[in-house]
């Protein structure tokens, strides 16, 4: 990027500017399409409020430098409100994309800023809008922008979203909910809704989740990513948060009457709850007054809030911890999660983000980040929980890879507490997916030519074999994740992976299995390469000899086998 222009180069901007008019007239005219982008910092009035204003106008001014350092001398920069910037850029052949752009300002929000005696880590949501596609007048299209950044905060804080042309009717819908949530409480109208989490070992419930439901007199029932941001702007949000708090204990120590002592609920808490400096105490008051153990209540607390003022939270929540009150970091893996969150703040969970559990277990990406969570999370002696759990496949992954609790819709939609109780009552949730056969010899065959598969397993079955065939490589990892399996045999050339390539991220996920490959083909450098990173036990040609080749499966069974003895000695 080039240079920046100096600080003072930054501006407030009116409805009427004329330089913003006139970069529009230029878009209209034949020139280059024009970017607006809208940049709205996140939760800033807690800055002012918590460190001073001349800490939050220092801010201010740095980040105000920082975006026109990046953007270069082409861009216009004003500052608009009291946390908000826009920018203003032609779009030229070869540029990044309006997308990029938007990332680019991003990140430049989450730069760490050294304010002394401060550092505070901000984040920002960005909304995009062009001239002439959405809109051709300078009000027209700051309205745009404005529209997409409150289009992105419906989704969540920290995001880059464009224009879409349904966001004022969105906008409206806000409208009504600030009108409404103010008088939630006081009119009877939130909801407790509770998702069951069961151990990983057998699917007994161990605990659950507190999930809150708004019944507007006019929208109908709504999530919290619908309202939330609404009740932090007004400052509702700490009479909704006390509502929910005293609510769950008050059910928790109706369980507890029932002979459930052990059970735990957890409760999400925002971040301007765990910034009042009477929070601490609040929560030990509900507990008391509700007369249960304070083990029985977690709280959910967001990688984000902790970036706030790392000092205060730390204190909070090592008040909260001395107190017996246990902790759980939400949403893990997303965002802004730093390592040295879980070193800094004394929790006992981390809950690994639906995200990754979403692509379990084909995605390589989220199946790598998964892995290294639990792992983690075992090294620094705190549970895992795995949210989103909603097939068979997930379950078996997680499982296998040694996941301590898991919640979703395998187990459950977010219920009533009467229906809650009835689950509580039964223990067991999904039993029949937890049943651990393990039988002593399974054989996964993997190749995408039905003819051949068919022979293969015609061929190893009279072995006595368990077989186990798949025609894809997302089906074999289905397998590999719900099925305990010894000896793989894969073929090389498939459509969509080459076996090496296939049984090198087997290796990786399961690596006490015994992998081979029957090829038509021998590519020497492919074969050699993965012989040495220990990715295949053989490599076998086609045309096979029925008799050779069953001699070779025996084999790899009895090296597994040989392998685990001295193991187990």
């Amino acid at each position: 990027m080039n240079a920046a222009p100096p600080s003072h180069a930054i501006t407030r901007l009116g409805a009427s500017e004329p330089e913003l008019a006139r970069l529009i007239d230029a878009a209209n005219s034949d020139g280059p399409p024009l970017m607006l982008l809208h940049i709205d910092i996140d939760h800033f009035r807690s800055v002012n409020e918590n460190m001073g204003a001349e800490i939050g106008d220092q801010a201010l001014i740095m980040l105000g430098e920082r975006l026109a350092a990046k953007f270069g001398p082409d861009a216009h920069i004003w500052a608009s409100g009291s946390d908000e910037f826009l920018v203003a850029l032609p779009l030229l052949p070869g540029n990044p994309s309006p997308e990029q752009y938007g990332e680019l300002a991003r990140s430049q929000v989450e730069l760490p800023m050294l304010i002394l005696p401060f550092t505070l880590f901000l984040t920002g949501t960005v909304g995009i809008a062009l001239c002439p596609e959405h809109a051709r007048t300078a009000s027209a299209l700051l309205h745009c922008a404005e529209y997409a950044v409150a289009q992105a905060k419906l989704e969540g804080l920290n995001l880059v979203r464009r224009y879409t042309r349904g966001a004022a009717i969105s906008l409206r819908n806000d409208g009504i909910i600030a009108r409404e949530i103010v008088s939630a409480v006081d009119n009877g109208e939130l909801r407790l809704c509770y998702q069951p989490q069961v151990s990983a070992g057998d699917g007994r419930v161990i605990g659950m989740e507190a999930l809150l439901r708004w019944q507007s007199p006019t929208l109908g029932t709504l999530i919290p990513e619908r309202f939330m941001r609404t009740a932090e702007k007004l400052g509702v949000i700490t009479q909704i948060g006390d509502w929910v708090l005293r609510n769950v204990c008050q059910q928790a120590r109706i369980w507890r009457d029932w002979g459930y002592p052990d059970l735990e609920i957890a409760v999400n808490i925002s971040t301007l709850q765990l910034q009042r400096p009477t929070f601490a105490m609040e929560v030990v008051e509900a507990i008391q007054a509700a007369g249960i153990p304070s083990g029985m209540i977690v709280l959910e607390i967001r990688q984000s809030a902790l970036a706030m003022d790392m000092n205060f939270v730390h204190q909070t929540l090592a008040n909260l911890h001395r107190e017996g009150i246990r902790l759980t970091l939400d949403d893990f893996g997303m965002g802004d999660s730093s390592l040295d969150s879980l070193i800094r703040f004394s929790v006992d969970k981390i809950k690994i983000d639906r995200n990754f559990v979403k692509g379990l277990p084909a995605g390589s990406r989220e199946v790598a980040i998964t892995c290294a969570i639990i792992a983690m999370g075992h090294q620094l002696g705190m549970k895992v929980v795995a949210h989103g759990v909603e097939t068979e496949t997930q379950l078996g992954f997680l499982r296998r890879n040694q996941c301590d609790i898991f919640q979703g819709h395998l187990f459950g939609h977010p219920m009533a507490a009467d229906e809650a109780g009835e689950v509580l009552r039964r223990r067991f949730v999904r039993s029949d997916a937890f049943i651990a056969t393990q039988p002593d010899r399974t054989l996964l065959l993997v190749d995408d030519e039905e003819n051949i598969l068919r022979s293969l397993v015609r061929l190893f079955r009279r072995d006595g074999y368990r077989v186990l065939a798949a025609s894809t490589v997302a089906d074999a990892f289905d397998l590999l994740a719900t099925n305990d399996v010894q000896v793989i045999l894969s073929d090389q050339r498939m459509s969509d992976m080459s076996g090496t390539e296939f049984l090198g991220r087997v290796k990786v996920l399961y690596p006490d299995t015994m992998r081979l490959v029957l090829s038509g083909y021998t590519d020497l450098a492919t074969v050699t390469d993965a012989i040495n990173r220990g990715a295949i036990y053989r490599f076998l040609t086609k045309p096979w000899d029925d008799n050779d080749l069953r001699e070779h499966i025996r084999q790899a069974f009895h090296t597994y086998a040989e392998q685990h003895s001295r193991i187990a000695g």
